[in-house]
């Protein structure tokens, strides 16, 4: 049982619409939504929302003394009373300089090329599912203005119906054209400025199949990163869409795809045009059916990565989820053996735009057990005088706090945290509050509202009252440019703002100003519990020995 979050905030003034998860998100999150979890608030107002409200006639106590279970809310950040660490630019230990706006949240992953990140934050993989397709450009346009790695996921050429895949096996005779991958791969490359963030383009066996992989590197070189997937938190089966269209249906079947049940059959087609079956389920294969012990599947895998490189990528990543130990060990091995750039660790408890929901609810190592072992495995590899792979961890993070006990968590091995269904919202919102604005933009844009709720009204009535993120977003791209930015990419700059100002406060506090300084002994414990399954001391354990020398000197 997680104890910190609870259906209402009232010292934040938010309220999930739903139950709340352990992310602090609705364990349902609809697109339609009106409000007002933390994260929905956060993609309007910013940095105003890491500080009570009311200010001036409140006080605040925090509830979240008693912890129960193990989890990332039962880790605690450290404070320190005295010194600094890392400051860079040529600062000092001045108390002018040590001041949290100077704590540098830029950083970089990867092997023999580096991709540098204005912060430790990457999107989650956003396939095929119809969500992920009509806010796309929310969320590529703002991950790309913010400087960080958007990822586009599984199966986006398979599902395209005006994709054009042939059924040769030479290189360029495969994928003919695929105008969604292409859309989504150009909206990131025109606002990203070719220094910092990436655009990742995922694997999986129709993927593979279908040559997705030469198309990608013969239009685009190395402007992406190529990954292979293993898995994700949210299931152990390959991804899933879900249509209404009976011939839509039976296009993905002649695809290749799994479709349940099967719109084939003349018995589930009788079903359809009656009413009793209203929606088919398309369905991804499982990877690695063919192989059957640890020899073939790392064999398999350095075959498919000297095959990429073969071809032309420079960076290569891979996608795990949340299987057992040998699988969690095969992928850090591996991927340290094969020198890629990272490695994504997805724990239960991940998101997902469609998964079977008692396979979620039940399948899996959480995440905090997941991460917690990835660290100990990295360290026996690092014994050895490896140099392991960078790392990513994901599966239920939504706050700063979640990015900062993360990345203390898997120090110094975890260079970004991963966020999935959090670093939506704010596309979903954006959208809903342009759709209501301008109601020529509705369609195009995706919106549910029909006038702005209440919720929103409190903040203002035009973009520039709604975002608080709304002129240094356009002081990036210019005012000619602002008026090309879907609102749901302004509201994505100021949820990443919030997150960015937070995680700074409380490197500041813990008096690391820079994020390589970050490491294990910045959280601790909040039970027993938790500190036999991470390794992380308990409270009441850490730097006990070096007080009671104060005491006694």
């Amino acid at each position: 049982m997680d104890m910190r979050f609870s259906k209402n905030n009232d010292v934040l003034g938010t309220t999930n619409r739903g139950n709340a998860a352990e992310s602090s998100l609705c364990t349902l999150c609809r697109a339609d939504c009106q409000g007002k979890c933390e994260t929905w608030v956060s993609s309007m107002v910013g940095r105003k929302l890491l500080y009570p409200r009311s200010f001036g006639i409140v006080t605040a106590g925090a509830n979240n003394t008693t912890h129960v279970g193990v989890s990332y809310n039962s880790l605690r950040i450290q404070g320190y009373a005295y010194g600094s660490h890392g400051l860079q630019n040529g600062l000092s230990n001045d108390p002018d300089d040590c001041i949290f706006p100077n704590v540098s949240l830029e950083s970089e992953f990867g092997n023999k090329k580096k991709t540098k990140i204005r912060m430790p934050l990457m999107t989650g993989a956003l396939g095929s599912t119809f969500v992920a397709a009509k806010y796309w450009d929310s969320f590529a346009i703002g991950g790309a203005l913010c400087g960080i790695p958007v990822v586009i996921g599984e199966n986006v050429v398979g599902v395209d119906q005006k994709s054009e895949i042939g059924g040769g096996t030479e290189r360029k005779g495969k994928i003919k054209s695929a105008p969604e991958l292409e859309r989504r791969i150009d909206g990131y490359l025109r606002y990203s400025d070719g220094e910092y963030g990436a655009i990742i383009v995922q694997l999986n066996v129709e993927d593979t199949r279908n040559g997705v992989a030469e198309f990608v590197v013969d239009k685009y070189g190395n402007k992406c990163i190529i990954e292979l997937k293993w898995g994700q938190g949210a299931k152990d089966i390959g991804g899933e869409i879900q249509v209404t269209s009976i011939e839509y249906a039976q296009f993905l079947k002649k695809r290749g795809y799994v479709v349940d049940p099967d719109p084939t059959s003349p018995e589930v087609q009788a079903a359809f045009e009656n009413g009793s079956i209203k929606s088919f389920a398309r369905h991804s294969r499982l990877g690695g059916t063919n192989l059957s012990s640890v020899d073939q599947v790392q064999e398999d895998f350095m075959n498919s990565v000297d095959y990429l490189r073969g071809i032309g990528f420079e960076r290569i990543t891979l996608k795990t989820g949340s299987y057992g130990m040998e699988e969690l060990a095969m992928s850090i091995k591996f991927a340290t053996d094969a020198g890629l750039d990272l490695l994504t660790i997805d724990g239960s408890g991940g998101g997902t735009g469609m998964s079977p929901w008692n396979m979620m609810q039940s399948w899996g190592v959480p995440s905090i057990n997941l991460h917690s072992k990835a660290h100990e495995y990295a360290e026996i590899l690092a014994a050895k005088g490896q140099k392991v792979v960078d790392m990513s961890f994901a599966g239920g993070f939504a706050l700063e706090d979640h990015i900062f006990k993360a990345l203390a968590l898997g120090a110094p091995y975890t260079k970004l945290i991963c966020m999935g269904r959090a670093i939506m919202i704010p596309g979903f919102l954006g959208s809903n509050i342009e759709g209501a604005l301008y109601a020529d933009r509705k369609a195009g844009v995706n919106g549910h509202w029909a006038e702005l709720p209440k919720t929103v009204l409190q903040n203002g009535s035009t973009a520039k009252e709604i975002f608080a993120g709304y002129f240094d977003m356009e002081k990036k791209v210019g005012k000619d440019e602002m008026k090309n930015i879907p609102y749901g990419a302004i509201a994505f700059w100021t949820l990443v703002d919030k997150l960015a100002c937070g995680l700074q406060q409380l490197m500041a506090g813990a008096r690391k100003f820079s994020l390589n300084q970050i490491t294990r002994n910045e959280i601790f414990s909040g039970n027993r519990e938790t500190a036999k399954e991470t390794g992380i001391p308990h409270v009441s354990d850490v730097n006990d020995e070096g007080a009671k020398k104060i005491l006694n000197s």
